[in-house]
């Protein structure tokens, strides 16, 4: 587990990236390298409902919201009739106001909007883990 919330290492935690964009991805692995947690990817929807369901020791999700085959705005409340408790960080480039309500009221715990700023990211991963 964490040795403490503003070191900004989790070894032994797994977080769920639901990212359909490579370079997304690619920047995700780069923030949280030598950070401790296994990262698992999720590509869309369908996927991401699979594998939460498959992994029941993931800590947190990291949640993109315009995703193909099922949005994060459903995946979101398909996971919160299973799970109210873990953490879901959305994620998604359009930073507009009614975009952080529509997650927020989806059932997401936080929001950030991208481009990502890595110490925000880091900060909120810190609070919910």
């Amino acid at each position: 587990m964490p040795t403490g919330k503003k070191d900004f290492n989790w070894p032994g935690t797994r977080i769920l990236v639901v990212e359909d964009d490579d370079f997304s991805y690619q920047f995700f692995k780069v923030i949280f390298r030598d950070r401790g947690p296994e990262l698992i990817r999720a590509k869309n929807g369908e996927e991401a409902l699979r594998l939460f369901h498959e992994c029941n020791d993931i800590n947190l999700i990291l949640m993109d919201i315009q995703l193909p085959v099922i949005d994060g705005y459903e995946v979101t409340r398909r996971i919160r009739k299973s799970d109210s408790d873990i953490p879901i960080i959305a994620q998604t480039a359009f930073a507009q106001d009614e975009n952080e309500i529509r997650c927020l009221e989806a059932g997401c715990t936080a929001y950030i909007s991208k481009p990502i700023d890595m110490q925000k990211l880091l900060g909120l991963v810190a609070k919910y883990l």
